[in-house]
C-alpha cells in the first residue's frame, strides 16, 4: 500500500477551496461583464430611441365672457405650476388671450401683475417682463431670459390651456389662491 495514492485529508479540503474561490471569482466577472454591458446596451437604446414627448391636453379656465381687457387671473396647472392669463383683446378669440407662467427664469420666484405698469414684476430681484413676458429688467434682462407661454384655444365661448398630460395626472386645474403673491393687488386690477 502506497501512501500515493491516498491523498491527505488537507490536500483535498485545500483544493476544494481553491475550486469554490474559482468559481465564484469567474462568476464575479461574468455578472460584472453583464451588468456593463447592459447599461451599455441601455444608453445607446435611449440614444437610438428616445422617450417621447409626453401629450398635451386642453383644461378649461374660464367663459371668455369673465374676463375684461386688461384682466389678468392666476391659474394654477394641475401640477402645481401657476400661470397668469391675461386678456389683452375683444374680438373674443384666443389671440386676444396670453396665459404666461408666473415663475421667474431666473430663481424660480413668484412673478405678479402691475396692471398700472402694464408689466410682471419678479420681487426676487426686481425682475421686469412686458406683457408678452419678455424680460426688460433685472437679472432675467441680463441673462435674455422670458417667461414660458402656454397654448391656449377658445371654443364655445369657453377658454382653454394647454397642459403636459403628466400633470393631468396629479389634478385638476384651478384659479390660484394658496399663494399671496401670486394675486394681483386688487387696487391695481383694472389699468
Amino acid at each position: 500500500m502506497c501512501d500515493s495514492e491516498t491523498p491527505p485529508a488537507e490536500a483535498v479540503q485545500q483544493s476544494t477551496r481553491r475550486g469554490f474561490i474559482s468559481k465564484l471569482s469567474s462568476l464575479a466577472m461574468v455578472g460584472a461583464l453583464v451588468t456593463a454591458y447592459g447599461s451599455l446596451a441601455g444608453f445607446f437604446g435611449r440614444f437610438f430611441y428616445p422617450a417621447r414627448p409626453p401629450g398635451r391636453n386642453w383644461l378649461f379656465v374660464s367663459e371668455v365672457a369673465q374676463l375684461a381687457v386688461g384682466d389678468s387671473i392666476p391659474y394654477q396647472l394641475p401640477g402645481g405650476s401657476p400661470v397668469h392669463i391675461t386678456r389683452h383683446g375683444d374680438s373674443g378669440g384666443a389671440q386676444d388671450f396670453l396665459a404666461l407662467s408666473s415663475t421667474c427664469p431666473h430663481l424660480g420666484c413668484q412673478v405678479h401683475w402691475e396692471a398700472r405698469h402694464q408689466r410682471f414684476f419678479c420681487p426676487c430681484h426686481n425682475g421686469t417682463f412686458n406683457p408678452e413676458g419678455k424680460a426688460t429688467g433685472g437679472p432675467p434682462a441680463d441673462a435674455g431670459q422670458s417667461l414660458l407661454q402656454y397654448p391656449l384655444k377658445v371654443e364655445n365661448r369657453l377658454l382653454f390651456v394647454e397642459a403636459p398630460q403628466g400633470e393631468l395626472a396629479l389634478g385638476h386645474g384651478a384659479p390660484s389662491s394658496s399663494h399671496p403673491c401670486s394675486q394681483p393687488d386688487r387696487n391695481e386690477r383694472r389699468a
